[in-house]
């Protein structure tokens, strides 16, 4: 079985801005201690955690990315029905949307949002619901790949990747992450879009909620926002604790306790084997590591 010597869990953002208060990065050693935050000292920017990848990424490194590294496939036979050129995969996804956005700073991804070809596609809150589905016509939650779908019925509450709107929204966040998916090819595979190499180090997409579920937590109590309650949770996937007490900011809980889960569970089989993964799946939408 496939062994990794770190584990980085990243929480992302799409926000606007040079430096992204909602990235923050954890690393959990394989030889066990409880999983430390990575600190920037002026914070993260997307460029700053796209250099860390591809320059100073620790050898055999399994790397959480809290993003939809796709976008919705399988439901429709495409990403955009009823346009004429056609994506055979996300790859090709990750470049088109990195072609269009190459003017915006920061690995941003308005200018994606805002053309006329591909807006359509988005509930963005100037409309009523995602338009352009299968049949062309509005859809109010949006459209959801196989793995968000597996999400759910784990418990979690996924939310579409062409949701723009709210503050749970992921789309800008997955958008800006596809950005720096392309900038990593070459450097770095990304499971399961490729093939697990068998070493060296391997990128997955991660939802922090899977984590949460799998500490003992609720889905509705899914954020920590104190050190108490981080310890509890890592208490409850075998970590040893982390310093501190009081409040905590909910990014860095996150990918605290995630890289500690990703520590134990990267060993079981059965997150490598999902029963909804084909390879047409896997090229397409790719899927959320640990969702069963």
């Amino acid at each position: 079985m496939r062994s990794f010597r770190h584990f980085l869990a990243i929480d992302w953002s799409g926000a606007k801005g040079p430096v992204q208060k909602g990235i923050a990065l954890a690393l959990a050693d394989a030889g066990g201690g409880p999983p430390v935050l990575v600190e920037r000292g002026r914070g993260w920017s997307r460029g700053d955690v796209l250099a860390l990848l591809r320059e100073d990424l620790p050898d055999d490194t399994l790397v959480g990315m809290d993003l939809g590294i796709a976008l919705p496939f399988a439901d429709c036979g495409a990403y955009f029905p009823r346009r004429d050129v056609l994506l055979p995969d996300a790859p090709s996804l990750w470049a088109l949307i990195d072609d269009i956005c190459a003017g915006d700073p920061n690995l941003g991804a308005q200018s994606f949002v805002d053309h006329p070809e591909f807006a359509p596609y988005f509930r963005n809150g100037r409309d009523t619901g995602v338009h352009f589905g299968c049949d062309g016509a509005a859809h109010g939650r949006g459209r959801f790949r196989v793995t968000e779908q597996a999400q759910a019925e784990m418990g979690c509450k996924p939310y579409s990747n062409f949701n723009l709107v709210g503050a749970a929204q992921v789309g800008k966040s997955s958008l800006t992450g596809m950005r720096l998916l392309h900038r990593l090819r070459g450097h770095l595979p990304v499971w399961p879009v490729d093939l697990d190499p068998g070493h060296g180090s391997l990128v997955v997409e991660i939802y922090t909620s899977l984590a949460a579920l799998e500490s003992g937590r609720s889905a509705a109590k899914a954020k920590m926002r104190s050190f108490e309650d981080l310890n509890a949770a890592l208490a409850g996937l075998g970590s040893p604790p982390v310093a501190g007490q009081g409040a905590i900011e909910d990014h860095s809980s996150d990918a605290l306790l995630t890289a500690a889960w990703l520590r134990r569970v990267a060993s079981d089989r059965a997150r490598w084997t999902p029963a909804g993964l084909t390879r047409d799946i896997a090229r397409t939408e790719g899927w959320t590591f640990g969702a069963l």
